[in-house]
C-alpha cells in the first residue's frame, strides 16, 4: 500500500478550538499529532499531510507504522476487569431485568 492510501486510512477529527480561535485536526492512529487552521478544510488538509510526512519519516527510520482502524480486524469480544462489587450489581440488575450479563453490559454501552 502506497503512503496516500494508507493515510486516507486513518481516521482525522476536524473540531473548533476555542482557546485556540482556530480548528484542530487530529489522527486517532497518531493522538501526539495535531494541525491547528483558520479554516474546517484546511486543518483535515494539514493533518493529512502532516500523517504523510511522518510516515515517511517512519519508513526511513524502519519504524512500525500504526495500521489505520479502518483496515483492523475486531472480533466483537473485549474482556472488561471491574471489582467483585460492581460484578455482582451487575448480575442482579440483569437478573432482574432477565437477561444476560452480556446483554445487559450491551444495553449500558450502546446507551452512552
Amino acid at each position: 500500500m502506497t503512503v496516500s492510501e494508507v493515510v486516507s486510512h486513518y481516521t482525522y477529527r476536524v473540531s473548533w478550538s476555542e482557546e485556540d480561535h482556530e480548528y484542530v485536526a487530529t489522527c486517532v492512529e497518531f493522538p501526539s499529532l495535531a494541525w491547528l487552521d483558520e479554516s474546517h478544510g484546511a486543518a483535515l488538509d494539514g493533518i493529512v499531510a502532516l500523517v504523510a510526512d511522518v510516515i515517511r519519516d517512519m519508513e526511513q527510520a524502519d519504524e512500525r507504522i500504526p495500521k489505520p482502524l479502518a483496515d483492523r480486524f475486531f472480533s466483537g469480544k473485549f474482556i472488561v476487569r471491574t471489582s467483585p462489587e460492581l460484578h455482582a450489581r451487575l448480575v442482579r440488575e440483569a437478573a432482574e431485568q432477565h437477561v444476560s450479563l452480556n446483554q445487559l453490559a450491551l444495553q449500558k454501552l450502546s446507551s452512552s
